[in-house]
């Protein structure tokens, strides 16, 4: 059982980094999640020793990494992401996968899980922390807001499929005759989503949106606990479940609360990023195993390996197939951003570390250059966007073709 003192070091690391996050920002910009999970880290078992993780907190890491897929899944609107956009972002993520598989299937000498693993964590995007950098310097909702979007989503969801395909311990078939079942069920609920809400549902949501009733608040947090349990119940990763129910979310509350939605969104960010996101970083700073990549020069050397490979991997495909209505200095961020990764590769290590198809060494250096990719490339990202405001959304050539 876990400490309860653990849970209060945890929460002080967590009101500790935006402090520091904030007066280091005043010189270098950099994101929250890097202190979290450095101070993660710091007070873990590999230096200080003054917290260890228990079955309690790493349910509620796992829980906070479910709210952080969610958020992005909520963050996307499909109605913009359509279209050239769409076709372009998938194209980029599957040649990814195919270039990623086979760098993978080289560096782990024909080992065909841990391929798997490496191969897909170097295709994934954090699409949950960039999300909230572009928010934050308002460039979320203009053309290149929308573009990152498109591009950020598929390289969030594709690596979820492949784990679920995969990494789920079945036979691939079997994974697939479940994965298009679930979909099947979501597409249902889709199109339960977009029918008209009753009236008495904006009105419940007004009336009790500064009460203890919570109506709104309840509904979004019942609908993620559905498709969470819809997931297992399938056998699939539960990460699927959580996209699914922030897009199921996003099409509710805008059309059955419209004036609202902003509202309840903002209530559920801030259980989120005031309790659950923050404990998943410092918990993942707690548990990262600094001593069997120190102790490993060879695992050590693969960090910039993989920090080069994410960026080639990934990014360059992201660069080449960027709209071309994107300048050279957009495309080029748009390809660091889409670089950027840590949660579902630090999922994809826990997972080929418990199934013992990844050694310890290997998970640390693929956990550490993400890590490296969170502090680094977004801050170039940035860097190259400077002075650059939101442009308003315009139609990219083909952007009007349907799905």
């Amino acid at each position: 059982m876990t400490h309860p003192g653990t849970l209060i070091l945890i929460m002080a690391v967590a009101v500790l980094a935006p402090l520091l996050a904030h007066g280091v920002g005043r010189r270098v910009p950099v994101p929250l999640v890097i202190f979290e999970i450095a101070l993660g880290i710091l007070v873990g078992p590999q230096v200080l020793g003054w917290a260890r993780t228990g079955q309690v907190l790493d349910t509620l890491a796992d829980l906070g990494l479910a709210m952080l897929i969610f958020l992005a899944g909520y963050e996307i609107d499909f109605t913009a992401v359509r279209g050239d956009t769409l076709r372009r972002s998938t194209c980029a993520w599957l040649i990814s996968l195919v270039l990623a598989l086979g760098i993978a299937l080289l560096m782990s000498g024909g080992e065909t899980f841990e391929s798997f693993v490496i191969g897909t964590a170097l295709t994934s995007t954090a699409l949950g922390t960039v999300l909230p950098i572009l928010r934050d310097r308002g460039q979320l909702h203009g053309r290149f807001g929308t573009v990152m979007s498109g591009f950020g989503a598929v390289g969030e969801f594709g690596p979820v499929i492949a784990i679920a395909l995969l990494l789920s311990g079945r036979r691939p078939a079997e994974s697939a005759l479940l994965l298009v079942a679930f979909g099947a069920i979501t597409a249902v609920a889709v199109l339960w989503a977009l029918r008209p809400r009753p009236a008495w549902f904006a009105r419940l949501t007004e009336v009790t949106l500064h009460g203890s009733g919570q109506f709104a608040v309840r509904f979004v947090m019942l609908l993620l606990a559905c498709m969470l349990g819809l997931a297992e119940v399938f056998g699939l990763d539960v990460l699927l479940g959580a996209f699914a129910a922030g897009v199921l979310t996003r099409l509710v509350m805008h059309d059955a609360a419209p004036a609202s939605s902003a509202e309840v969104l903002g209530k559920v960010e801030a259980m989120g990023f005031g309790f659950l996101v923050p404990l998943f970083y410092v918990v993942t700073g707690i548990e990262f195993d600094l001593r069997a990549l120190l102790d490993d020069l060879g695992a050590l050397l693969l960090v910039p390996v993989f920090l080069v490979l994410f960026l080639l991997v990934r990014g360059a495909p992201v660069y080449l197939l960027a709209p071309r209505d994107l300048g050279t200095a957009d495309r080029a961020a748009l390809a660091l951003f889409a670089s950027t990764c840590l949660p579902l590769v630090v999922a994809l290590t826990t997972i080929g570390t418990d199934q013992e198809v990844i050694g310890t060494p290997e998970a640390a250096a693929l956990v550490g250059a993400a890590m490296l990719s969170v502090l680094l490339l977004p801050l170039s990202a940035m860097g190259l966007r400077s002075g650059k405001k939101a442009r308003p959304e315009s139609q990219a050539p083909g952007e009007s073709e349907a799905w």
